[in-house]
């Protein structure tokens, strides 16, 4: 009975009902209050979400990513990928579906434009490659967008801010250093930033620019500028450097980018250096020590020399935060490091080094970010003054 309900308002959907009307069509006067709840929730997940089918498990708390492709499913709740056997999808399916998500997110998939990222409404981000480029069928990448931020005080619950180190990087945000936070995909790059971004005085003015919106600061003056790709003719594409130029027009008290991918560097990098102090910017790398190289192959996308992009991401940039994520699943700060030019080139140099036991020692810059955040600030983040011995903090390996 419930198949026949759902194939009657899929008709009058398609003959152009509202949803509640379909419903209403498809349901009788014996139909209860549960029944009609379950029809509605799934005709919206068919229409508007993810499917029948994977709109539930982004819906599961805990859950983060939903991967479909080759007829298999797996999520992500933190633990690593784990297989949905009841939630296959066959490659039909599959295509369909990966299609109507991309129509819903204002986007085309086909086989002229075989691959989308784009939003869904709901703010779900959406990856999806067709075949031939994908050999397994039509694969579809789903990441959760969260409904608020997670707060400092709850990523030090989670474990992934330390008693201590949160002090220190909320002194960063408090002095307006300008930083990157770094890691590898998935590591919880966009959630710290959002955390972080949240403790900016709600005086001031912050402009997120994005390729696909995904920062939700708990914050009361966020300005999002996402950027648009070009039309089915092949015009109307409006890149993150033009809306990093922007940005610099609105009156920012903060200019966030979601991600540094691409030319833009040269436009963040030019905006932190004539006054825009407090900027903050995601960046994929393995670990600090790349984070220059990074910055130099993305600095020269935008004919930048090596030379041009030392001298400015020196003066522009001050710390870095590095994400990692553990064979467990949980996501920690790894280290914290500052930017300088030693020799003529561009260098990260250690400050805080997470050990095994969850403690942090000293590394070689760590005086250097003494004064860059306070003394307090970084005794706290080591483990407090007591626990330091008054060592000298450049040697000293406490204990968080």
């Amino acid at each position: 009975m419930g198949g026949e309900r759902l194939r009657v308002a899929r008709g009058e959907l398609a003959r152009g009902a509202s949803l509640p009307g379909a419903v209403l069509a498809a349901t009788g006067a014996g139909t209860g209050a549960t029944g009609v709840i379950r029809l509605a929730t799934g005709l919206r997940a068919e229409a508007q979400g993810a499917g029948a089918v994977l709109q539930p498990l982004l819906e599961t708390p805990g859950v983060t990513d939903v991967l479909v492709g080759g007829g298999r499913t797996w999520v992500d709740r933190g633990r690593g990928l784990e297989e949905v056997p009841g939630a296959r999808l066959e490659e039909p399916q599959a295509r369909a579906l990966a299609v109507r998500m991309a129509a819903a997110s204002g986007r085309r998939l086909d086989e002229s434009s075989p691959v989308v990222d784009a939003s869904l409404p709901d703010g779900t981000r959406l990856n999806a490659v067709l075949p031939p480029l994908s050999t397994d069928g039509t694969l579809i990448c789903l990441r959760t967008s969260r409904r608020r931020a997670l707060t400092l005080p709850e990523l030090r619950q989670a474990g992934t801010v330390p008693a201590g180190l949160d002090q220190l990087l909320t002194a960063l945000v408090e002095r307006r250093t300008s930083c990157l936070v770094t890691g590898a995909t998935g590591t919880g790059k966009t959630t710290l930033l959002a955390a972080l971004l949240g403790l900016v005085s709600p005086t001031e003015r912050i402009v997120c620019i994005e390729e696909v919106s995904e920062l939700r600061p708990d914050h009361p003056h966020v300005i999002h500028l996402q950027e648009r790709g070009q039309n089915v003719e092949g015009v109307g594409a409006v890149p993150m450097s033009a809306l990093v130029r922007n940005a610099m027009r609105m009156r920012p008290d903060r200019i966030v980018l979601g991600e540094c991918r691409g030319p833009e560097v040269r436009e963040v990098l030019s905006a932190l250096n004539t006054g825009h102090e407090g900027g903050w910017a995601t960046l994929h790398a393995n670990s600090p020590v790349d984070v220059p190289a990074r910055l130099t192959a993305l600095g020269a996308l935008a004919g930048m020399s090596e030379h041009m992009v030392t001298a400015q991401a020196a003066s522009a940039l001050d710390a870095v935060v590095h994400l990692r994520r553990l064979a467990s699943g949980a996501r920690v700060v790894e280290s914290v490091g500052l930017l300088s030019r030693h020799a003529g080139e561009l260098v990260c140099q250690e400050a805080l080094v997470r050990l095994p036991d969850g403690g942090y020692r000293a590394g070689e810059a760590a005086t250097a970010l003494g004064r860059l955040v306070g003394p307090q600030a970084l005794q706290a983040a080591l483990g407090g003054a007591e626990a330091c011995g008054g060592r000298d903090l450049g040697r000293a390996t406490c204990r968080g």
